[in-house]
């Protein structure tokens, strides 16, 4: 921005430079900018050029033929001129830039200038130049109401702390102070050197307030101070200082102090969540207590709860508070396996023991030794092989398949059903005696609708979840659709939840995912199926919805079946199914 479209008149500036391509040059950058420019090649034409005019600002090399830029700067100050002072060279050291300063120069800058440079300097010398002149002309006034104005500046609990331009503190009031341990004297001090190398987002966002004139909202920080030793946490806000004739005179720095109140999120957060697992309903309560008391005994565990309720988590959270926790955590679905398969993965094979046995191969409970295996769906496990796990967990030992040699067994056996195993042992399909070794402590983990207060936890851990997934900025979910969560039976449970909400957070383009994001089977309440879709009709001709509900989740997992099933919530031969009735084939690359 121009001076001039700020300004009653145009801004007149004097440059001494001895060599004509930079006193061009420089002319040329401040001309730019809408000023007037007078250029002179020594000290002695300066002196006739302020003799004759007044100039708003001087910029000087400090290297000139005869008399130096310095003794320039020494004759405007003894003559009381008002003008600010630049010193520019190409030789800087300390002694030069400390006479400089001390004789009163705004600002120094060493060589080679560019464009940017200058002007910042020079704008940044007149409103320097602007704000003395306001503060000489107001200096009663403004005495007046300074005692006033620091009272109630240092009974504010918040942290205020002013600088200027130059991000120099011009004021910071005792909450301030005691927020950052200092002690000693601050005023006029550069804000960086004062903070703590955590508190280094704080001044970023002075200096982009100083840049932009725009307020910066809401940054976090936390941080050790000098002299303690606790953590703080506060919440930083910055805001461009504008006096009564608007004009821009640096940039303010509140303060809240919230560490209390970030203990006790954080205590909150911790009882709602404990090991990945999320809730803060009173089973959930107990389930987490209780797997805590688990954690120095080796003792056989059943975890029962229908699908999807997170019974993997519960084990390996078992596993992870146990003193085996370095050890390794192997899980098996018994389920996936055909019988023989399933006998060489748990206990592993020789060479020669049947067809395909190439080499020898130590199975699960050989590979857990010293940590924790889950047996995942245990309920499906033939009988020949429940005699075989009973043997192992009576005798602590058992043998690779074609080999007599027994294999000591240092594991802690973990079991997990969504089945009714009092049904399958009155049906003779599972064995009693098994039953009570692995029954010997049972978790029973609630399903999602007998523990609603949980959805609203579940809900929003998901949204931040996926948010750093997709790189989204939902905010939540609508009260609507809170509503919508809230009355569902989620026969899925949080699996089902978790697909819900990711599928959500796909088509979401809107702040908070809305009733029109999730699947027609939650809006009609519909628990016959979790799927995250609506299900496809067999008859193609109902207009093409569900297809193209289909064609851009497919489109979304690039057309990774196993993917879109999964975000669908149903069978991969299900989904195959579907497409081959709505005659959907993967494009050609």
């Amino acid at each position: 921005m121009s001076v001039t479209s700020t300004e009653q008149r145009v801004m007149r500036t004097l440059v001494v430079e001895d060599e004509a391509v930079l006193r061009l040059t420089f002319a040329q950058f401040l001309e730019e900018d809408g000023y007037e420019v007078v250029t002179v090649e020594d000290y002695q034409q300066a002196l006739e050029a302020i003799e004759a005019r007044s100039f708003d600002v001087i910029v000087t090399d400090i290297i000139l033929p005869g008399k130096t830029g310095v003794d320039l700067l020494r004759t405007v100050r003894e003559r009381g001129m008002g003008a600010p002072v630049i010193m520019i060279t190409g030789e800087p050291n300390v002694e030069t830039a400390a006479e400089a300063v001390r004789l009163g120069a705004f600002d120094y800058i060493p060589k080679p200038v560019t464009g940017q440079a200058l002007k910042r300097v020079v704008r940044l010398a007149l409103e320097g130049k602007r704000l003395t002149e306001e503060r000489d002309h107001y200096a009663q006034r403004v005495e007046s109401y300074r005692r006033e104005l620091a009272a109630i500046f240092n009974s504010v609990r918040d942290g205020i702390i002013t600088v200027d331009s130059d991000m120099k503190i011009r004021q910071m009031n005792y909450a301030a102070a005691s927020m950052l341990g200092l002690r000693d004297e601050w005023e006029g001090s550069p804000f960086e050197r004062l903070l703590p190398q955590a508190l280094r987002p704080a001044r970023d966002a002075l200096e982009q307030t100083l840049r932009s004139h725009k307020p910066v909202v809401d940054t976090r920080l936390a941080f050790s101070v000098e002299y303690g030793d606790d953590e703080q946490v506060i919440v930083v806000n910055t805001a461009p200082l504008i006096d009564e004739h608007q004009t821009f005179a640096g940039a303010v720095l509140t303060m809240r102090d919230i560490t209390r109140l970030t203990r006790l999120e954080r205590q909150v957060e911790e009882n709602q969540k404990y090991r990945n697992m999320i809730g803060k309903s009173g089973r959930m309560r107990e389930l987490f207590s209780l797997i805590k008391e688990l954690a120095d005994t080796d003792s056989t565990v059943l975890i029962c709860g229908e699908s999807g309720t997170g019974k993997e988590l519960v084990a390996a959270a078992i596993h992870d508070a146990s003193s085996r926790a370095r050890a390794p955590f192997l899980r098996v679905n018994c389920a996936a396996l055909s019988e023989n398969i399933l006998e060489s993965e748990l206990f592993g094979h020789v060479k020669g023991a049947f067809t395909g046995a190439v080499k020898d191969r130590a199975g699960r409970f050989e590979a857990a030794h010293g940590g924790t295996i889950l047996l995942d769906e245990i309920g499906d496990i033939s009988p020949r092989l429940q005699l075989r796990l009973l043997r192992v967990l009576q005798e602590r030992e058992f043998e690779r398949v074609g080999d007599s040699r027994p294999i000591k067994s240092d594991v802690r056996v973990l079991a997990s059903t969504n089945q009714n195993l009092d049904e399958k042992i009155h049906a003779g399909e599972f064995r009693q005696d098994l039953y009570y070794r692995l029954n010997v402590i049972r978790l029973e983990i609630p399903p999602l609708r007998d523990r609603r207060e949980d959805i609203p936890v579940l809900v929003e851990y998901f949204c931040k979840q996926f948010n750093r997934q997709f790189k989204k900025e939902i905010t939540g979910v609508a009260p609507e659709t809170m509503m919508i969560f809230m009355e569902y039976s989620w026969p899925g449970n949080v699996r089902e939840l978790e697909n819900v909400m990711e599928r959500a957070a796909i088509v979401c383009r809107e702040a908070m995912i809305l009733p029109r994001h999730l699947p027609s089977e939650l809006l009609r309440g519909d628990t016959r199926q979790s799927s995250a879709l609506p299900a496809v009709q067999s008859d193609p001709g109902d207009g093409g919805k569900s297809k193209e509900q289909l064609l851009a989740v497919l489109n979304k997992t690039d057309w990774n079946v196993a993917k879109a099933a999964r975000l669908l919530g149903i069978a991969r031969n299900t989904l195959y199914q579907r497409m081959r009735s709505y005659n959907i084939v993967r494009p050609k690359e």
